[in-house]
């Protein structure tokens, strides 16, 4: 019989050691105890039978369910739960202050809970961010539009990013709704910033690992991030909604309150059966400041629906709308994704030149600032199914989410 070696013997003495044994003696017992009840038990693992999967346009394996969205992990098959998914554990979604009730609407979307987070503000206007529960090693999506105040709502997803890269987070998305400053993204005149690269700087300086954004002013900001961004659509949401209400479509017609939104308004009415366009021909004296010229186009008899990605002043619509019914329109419906409404916007919104304005909630609106033809709608589910994508690494471009062959 062969002897015991002297870890076995070391092993054996700390076990007859009891209580009063040092740690390492009490350690030494406890992987000897291991040991011999590994021989006298043996574990059996149910075999799972494979399931089929598919691949489309290289993206990976997806699951198609009827009571989820139409890309979900193969653990939900797997596993039988189709309200507990494997990876929950790894997926985080964190609100700032801006506008919580939106990203509460996009974690109830995709069945989570919001993370635990503090954030408060100094007696000298200084934000203080901490992090209630453990990120390290997950994939982080942090839900905050840069909507007035801009800059503190700003300031606050920088720190929010920095929270998150310092407590180990494996991947930040910077989930902005709206994004402020985006309007500044060229020089028109001499010696002017272009403030959305300096944004688009900052955000990456602070450690985002990607960005998602929704209806950017110019699509072309998007390559002011060195990042990844992924750049998805609200009209899709106002289409349905448009598409539920009886208006016949030979009476509609799409117009673009003014050139630089051409190409936006002209998606939208390929959308809309391929309704005709028209053009309001505007000329600016100043910051926020527009006056009509002319109309390109013909809305005689017509229901004539003005789409843009923002309202800010309502002084480009408004104008855009007189002349609409001064042109012979019958109805004129007012439609943009990002609500700014700074002054005097409600009071010319609500004048009575519209049918019905409609929006959506990238950007939180006060109870004051709503009137009876006012309509908003909720783009959680667009961004909820959107994070779902780019945390399964599936494709975002599948119609409706991200393009409206906007070119």
């Amino acid at each position: 019989m062969p002897l015991p070696s002297s870890s076995s013997s070391s092993a054996a003495a700390a076990v007859a050691a009891g209580p009063a044994a040092s740690p390492l003696a009490a350690r030494s017992r406890g992987r000897l105890l291991r040991a011999r009840s590994g021989h006298a038990a043996a574990v059996r693992c149910q075999r799972v039978d494979p399931v089929r999967l598919r691949a489309v346009n290289g993206s990976p394996p997806c699951v198609p369910l009827s009571d989820r969205s139409p890309w979900t992990p193969v653990t939900t098959a797997i596993f039988g739960d189709a309200s507990i998914r494997k990876d929950d554990t790894r997926l985080r979604i964190f609100s700032g202050t801006a506008n919580p009730s939106l990203a509460q609407e996009i974690a109830s979307y995709m069945g989570l809970e919001l993370g635990k987070i503090n954030i408060k503000r100094f007696a000298d206007g200084e934000i203080y961010v901490q992090l209630q529960e453990s990120v390290r090693g997950c994939d982080v999506f942090l839900v905050q539009p840069s909507c007035p105040p801009a800059n503190e709502n700003l300031m606050e997803l920088l720190i929010m990013i920095d929270a998150c890269r310092r407590a180990s987070a494996k991947n930040i998305t910077a989930v902005i709704p709206y994004f402020g400053y985006a309007r500044a993204d060229r020089k028109s005149q001499g010696r002017e910033s272009i403030a959305a690269k300096l944004v688009a700087n900052m955000i990456t300086e602070a450690g985002a690992n990607r960005v998602l954004v929704c209806d950017l002013h110019s699509s072309q900001a998007m390559g002011y991030f060195d990042i990844p961004v992924d750049h998805v659509y609200g009209q899709p949401v106002i289409l349905d909604y448009l598409a539920s209400k009886t208006i016949c479509s030979n009476d509609l017609v799409v117009v673009s309150p003014d050139v630089g939104g051409v190409a936006r308004a002209r998606a939208f009415a390929k959308k809309l059966s391929d309704a005709p366009l028209a053009i309001v021909d505007k000329r600016r004296h100043g910051h926020n400041v527009a006056e009509v010229m002319n109309l390109i186009g013909d809305v005689r008899g017509k229901v004539a629906v003005m789409m843009d990605d923002m309202i800010d002043t309502a002084g480009t619509i408004a104008k855009g709308a007189e002349l609409l019914h001064q042109e012979g329109a019958r109805e004129v419906y007012a439609c943009c994704t990002h609500a700014v409404f700074s002054p005097p916007a409600i009071e010319r919104l609500s004048s009575g030149l519209f049918q019905e304005v409609i929006i959506t909630n990238t950007i939180p609106l006060k109870e004051e600032k709503n009137f009876p033809q006012l309509t908003i709608l909720s783009v959680a589910n667009l961004l909820g199914e959107t994070i779902w994508r780019v945390h399964d690494d599936c494709s975002v471009g599948h119609a409706p989410y991200s393009t409206l062959d906007i070119d």
